[in-house]
């Protein structure tokens, strides 16, 4: 390769006005690119996301844009191979390119789907039901989400160049927002790589994505109040973000996820005939040994009651040894080299610091045996495992960014919760228990201390992604030294990037803001039943308003012998009338929705293909024998597939009595034909 590693801004790519500083592959030592960002112009970058990257992705509804993700890992997932490749000149094993690569594309698969399930087919998300300001009900205020007008900017750490963009790039995209990436130099030309499939593939809208290879210069000098950056690397480098001015005075909201020293607990009742045992000692070779233990979730302290410590060490020891170092191309080989010289130094200056606190007991971080490789060309470490003494301190203080991990010891329970808190925030823990007690007891006590938390054991294994594996659906993020970031976490991490503001009017301007029917605004009854009107004829607010129905003892009889419901309240007069909720015999609440289904429904094919479910089922006054019931039924949000030739339409249901009492509420939700009759 041996080429300068190229900037994407404003449309195209920029190559740098000096020859740059040389990454070298991590096994071999070669130089693999030239890297710089000299003469890149970074207010272009800003402005371009803004005037054009930004716009183009607000054109898009949720849906489309979730789409466009999709669209975009499959192209991805197309050229895997040439991505493997050059992965493994960052010292990444097959098994490592597979986290970081297959992760990420992964990532990206999640989010499409989520933004087509959770999100609706529009560019405003709301926020929980309406809320009643008024006596009347003519005032109500609504919370929304919608997209903010800037850029999210994204700086990497070195560990995962494919995946660290990726999972920050969908949930911002979805939200609404381009994306600028600054990955770390020395793994950044894999990062490159994805960015000219991702532009060459021109699915995503021009300006969407935007790539600075080298220095981030003056970047965040160009950023304002609506635009954010998420920060991955060390404590020190957050430090310096926080206090830039941009972000003191501009309002630039900061995401950081920082050092975390994560800890993994095993169960007082877990022993060594247990599978449990088994599992705990697995999942720490495995968080040691994965990337070189490069990870910003790896087990960094083992945590064991005390009188399984030996057997513990003696069970790590013996995997370890198993651990075959080098070149990761090379067959057989299972851990690769830390991803430079450099960082290789950083973890013996580390290993060196826990040491005055604790003892090596497996590896030496001077000397290994490596496959195919000159140990000292290449920056290889051996794995290095260290126990504790009494009263320890390094461990909680000092990441060794590697293949490390100390054992520590406990007395009891609240011994262990404290050790762990003694990590000041952590990303993730994992406790290993077959105790219902001891999951409880230590998952409280840890919770305020991390983002995630493992409960493993041999019921959950078969499908658990392990301590170390972030998932797309939940947080990634961490209190405290960890950062105090969140990402991911399914649509929270695109509601993240939004703006959530607080809407008070009519109900009828509740409706045309929101494209959601409100409880009092105008209806629109017709003598065509709605439920003849395909999507394309549809409108928010066609109704219609159902004959009575009265309710009769028989009704009730019939419903109970039929069904087997034989609840008192339907069936025992005496005691139905001794229940002050009820007075009397009362109508099964299913019976109602029932006879109001008969009384909206309109039987003959048409575009209402399908009804898929009810939400928010209420309820609210008991229906007595020879009482009469009515519906309204009101179209109160209309959301197309785009993968279909049918739609969502969600229906505003309210059942009232003769009194005009309501007596249930609820959403009717059924799929309707975007056209009818439909095409062949």
């Amino acid at each position: 390769m041996s080429a300068l590693v190229e900037s994407y801004v404003a449309g195209g790519w920029f190559r740098a006005v000096d020859e740059g500083e040389a990454v070298l592959d991590a096994a071999t030592g070669e130089v693999v690119a030239w890297v710089s960002s000299r003469g890149l112009d970074y207010g272009a970058m800003v402005t371009h996301a803004h005037e054009v990257g930004g716009p183009a992705i607000r054109s898009l509804t949720f849906h489309e844009r979730a789409g466009l993700l999709k669209a975009l890992a499959k192209h991805l997932g197309g050229a895997k191979d040439e991505l493997y490749a050059l992965s493994l000149r960052t010292g990444a094993t097959q098994r490592d390119s597979m986290v970081d690569i297959d992760g990420g594309i992964g990532t990206l698969f999640s989010y499409a789907s989520k933004g087509t399930r959770e999100l609706p087919n529009d560019t405003v998300f709301l926020d929980g039901a309406t809320e009643r300001l008024g006596r009347e009900g003519r005032f109500l205020g609504q919370h929304v989400y919608t997209s903010r007008p800037g850029v999210a900017v994204q700086i990497n750490a070195f560990n995962f160049p494919v995946w660290g963009m990726l999972e920050k790039l969908a949930p911002a995209f979805l939200a609404g927002l381009p994306s600028i990436v600054k990955p770390a130099s020395q793994t950044g030309y894999l990062t490159e790589a994805v960015v000219r499939l991702v532009v060459d593939s021109g699915i995503l809208p021009e300006g969407s994505l935007q790539l600075v290879s080298g220095s981030a210069g003056t970047l965040l000098d160009e950023l304002g109040e609506q635009d954010s950056v998420a920060f991955t690397g060390s404590a020190h480098t957050a430090g310096i973000l926080r206090s830039h001015p941009s972000v003191l005075h501009r309002g630039v909201r900061l995401g950081v996820e920082a050092d975390s020293l994560n800890c993994s607990i095993l169960g007082p009742d877990v022993t060594t005939d247990d599978p449990e045992f088994e599992l705990f000692v697995k999942g720490v070779v495995t968080e040691m040994t994965v990337k070189a233990g490069q990870k910003c979730t790896a087990i960094r302290r083992t945590l064991v009651p005390e009188a399984m410590a030996d057997a513990v060490v003696e069970a790590i020891t013996g995997r370890l040894a198993k651990v075959t170092v080098g070149n990761p191309a090379a067959e057989g080989v299972r851990m690769g080299p830390l991803a430079s010289l450099a960082q290789r130094q950083e973890v013996r200056k580390a290993i060196e610091a826990l040491r005055n606190s604790a003892d090596v007991v497996f590896g030496d971080p001077d000397s290994v045996e490596v496959v195919d490789a000159d140990p000292e060309r290449g920056a290889f470490i051996s794995p290095v495992l260290l126990r504790a003494r009494p009263g320890a301190v390094e461990p909680h203080d000092v990441e060794a960014f590697g293949p490390v991990s100390t054992v520590l010891t406990y007395g009891s329970v609240d011994e262990a919760i404290a050790l762990a808190a003694r990590g000041r925030g952590s990303l993730v823990g994992s406790l290993v228990t077959h105790d219902p007690d001891v999951a409880r007891q230590v998952t409280l006590g840890l919770a305020p201390w991390h983002g995630r938390i493992l409960v493993l054991d041999r019921d959950d294994a078969p499908e658990s992604t392990g301590h170390g594996s972030p998932l797309p659906m939940l947080v990634h993020g961490g209190p405290g030294r960890a950062g105090g970031g969140e990402e991911l976490g399914g649509v929270r991490g695109v509601l993240h990037h939004m703006q959530r503001t607080a809407i008070q009017a009519s109900p009828d301007m509740l409706t045309a803001i929101t494209g959601r029917w409100t409880t009092g605004s105008q209806r629109t009854v017709e003598d065509v039943h709605p439920f003849r009107k395909s999507l394309a004829e549809l409108r928010i607010g066609d109704s219609i308003e159902s004959a009575p129905r009265q309710v009769t003892l028989a009704d009730i009889d019939h419903f109970a012998e039929f069904t087997g419901d034989t609840f008192y309240a339907h069936t025992d007069p005496e005691a139905a009338a001794a229940n002050p909720l009820f007075g009397g015999i009362v109508a099964h609440g299913y019976l109602v929705v029932s006879l109001a289904a008969g009384l909206f429904v309109q039987p003959d094919p048409g575009p209402v293909l399908a009804n898929f479910g009810v939400d928010n089922l209420r309820f609210l006054t008991p229906v007595k024998a020879d009482d009469t019931i009515r519906v309204t039924l009101t179209v109160k949000q209309i959301t197309p597939r785009s993968s279909a030739d049918y739609g969502e339409v969600r229906w505003d249901a309210v059942v009232t009595n003769q009194d005009d009492q309501p007596v249930a509420t609820y959403d009717v939700l059924t799929l309707v034909a975007k056209t009818w009759p439909q095409e062949a």
